[in-house]
């Protein structure tokens, strides 16, 4: 490491003037040799690097998202020059000349601030060594050397040996829960940020060889800074850790404000867009504007969140124009309510599938009958048994059967009142 640190010496000097200057004005606050003067000189190091970064960083969220949405003509070059390299890569060439794209310039925030970083450590390792570099004097070098963070000299390393420690005027003990407490805050802020922009801003209707790589990257990267970290000075863990929640908050605001297109991230954004025209009946704002007319202009392109989106805009009763504002419309709800109706509306059957639901019918209605007789015949089962207990055993009298057969008669009677059914021709009199 030293090696390559050393490689950049030529932009030390321009590092440590930085670090002077942000310590005379910590230091006045915090005292000159406080770990707060010197560790808050390494954090606004930081944020001025990754302020004067900001153009090389919207150039990498624009390179991203263009590698995503060519991922899908990337993979047709690939299957259809399988067997031609050469064809192949002046294919893929061609698609990035066409469509401006350059796959490094996802890398250059990381490539443009590694001389920083690697300037920042051989600074502090002439530090720990107390030896002068660039605008750091021995009284700056000694003031340094004094200065500690929660107990750690800054120019210590979770590696070094216990002299070595020591000499910094600290402990083993001290140095290794403060440089390993840093280390797992480092590799899970840059897990956190790899994570955030695979499952928030990226479309997931389109599977790709590049959300693979992205995928194992979001692994890969915390692992490998665990266990660089340990090689590290606390001064440089503080440097990287910093950059990580820098670029995790400016990536969170990126995402929430201009997230890509078919994402989780877009879905929530075109919510709060629609609450906010439903709430005030108008589109405030000109990039509000300016995602509703890009939206607009896609027409049958538009992805399953933008239909969603003007569909709900439909619903309330706003029709959405071309320039991006949007106006009262009956008719746009009238639509609505026409294709939810039409949508509710059962799906017509094809020809096997009625005759496969008609069998089962058929199945279903022999089966009922089928019970329903078995229920008839035990109920009159039943009732003949009922009947016979019921019986009182007949007793041969004189106009014991005149009698019974004339109330039988008289009962009958008075039972049946108005026209009778007549008998069949076939039937005994």
């Amino acid at each position: 490491m030293d090696t390559i640190a050393s490689l950049f010496s030529f932009i030390t000097w321009p590092v440590s003037w930085v670090i002077v200057q942000f310590h005379k004005l910590y230091g006045a606050i915090f005292g000159p040799d406080t770990g707060w003067a010197w560790g808050l000189s390494i954090v606004s190091l930081v944020v001025l690097i990754r302020i004067c970064l900001i153009p090389l960083f919207v150039k990498q969220i624009k390179a991203t998202r263009n590698m995503q949405v060519l991922q899908p003509k990337m993979k047709a070059i690939q299957e259809r020059y399988k067997s031609d390299k050469q064809r192949q890569s002046e294919e893929m060439m061609k698609l990035y000349k066409e469509t401006g794209t350059n796959p490094l310039s996802s890398c250059l925030p990381i490539l443009a601030q590694s001389p920083f970083f690697f300037a920042l450590y051989h600074v502090l390792s002439k530090i720990a060594s107390g030896d002068e570099i660039g605008v750091l004097n021995q009284q700056l070098v000694d003031s340094a050397r004094q200065a500690h963070i929660f107990g750690a000299p800054i120019a210590s390393k979770f590696m070094d040996s216990p002299e070595a420690v020591a000499a910094l005027g600290a402990s083993l003990t001290d140095v290794r829960i403060v440089t390993a407490v840093m280390i797992v805050l480092m590799s899970a802020s840059q897990f956190f940020t790899q994570r955030q922009l695979m499952m928030k801003n990226v479309d997931l209707t389109v599977k790709t060889p590049y959300m693979q790589q992205q995928k194992m990257l979001m692994y890969i990267f915390p692992v490998i800074f665990a266990v660089m970290g340990i090689n590290f000075p606390v001064g440089v863990l503080v440097y990287w850790l910093t950059t990580n929640v820098w670029t995790m908050g400016q990536q969170m605001y990126v995402i929430n404000q201009n997230p890509t297109p078919g994402s989780k991230a877009q879905d929530s954004y075109l919510q709060r867009l629609l609450k906010s025209v439903t709430h005030h009946g108008e589109v405030r704002g000109r990039r509000h504007k300016a995602v509703v007319k890009a939206i607009v202009a896609k027409g049958s392109d538009r992805n399953e969140n933008e239909r969603r989106f003007i569909g709900a805009l439909a619903k309330a009763g706003f029709a959405a124009q071309a320039d991006g504002t949007v106006v009262k419309s009956d008719t746009a709800l009238a639509e609505a309510e026409g294709t939810a109706s039409k949508r509710q509306q059962p799906k017509r059957q094809t020809k096997a599938q009625r005759q496969a639901s008609g069998t089962a019918q058929s199945k279903g209605d022999e089966a009922v009958e089928e019970t329903a007789e078995e229920s008839a015949g035990e109920a009159a089962q039943d009732t003949e048994v009922k009947t016979s207990l019921e019986k009182k055993p007949a007793t041969p009298a004189k106009g014991g059967a005149q009698g019974g057969r004339s109330r039988a008669n008289s009962g009958g009677s008075r039972q049946r009142k108005g026209q009778q059914r007549p008998k069949h021709p076939s039937s005994k009199k």
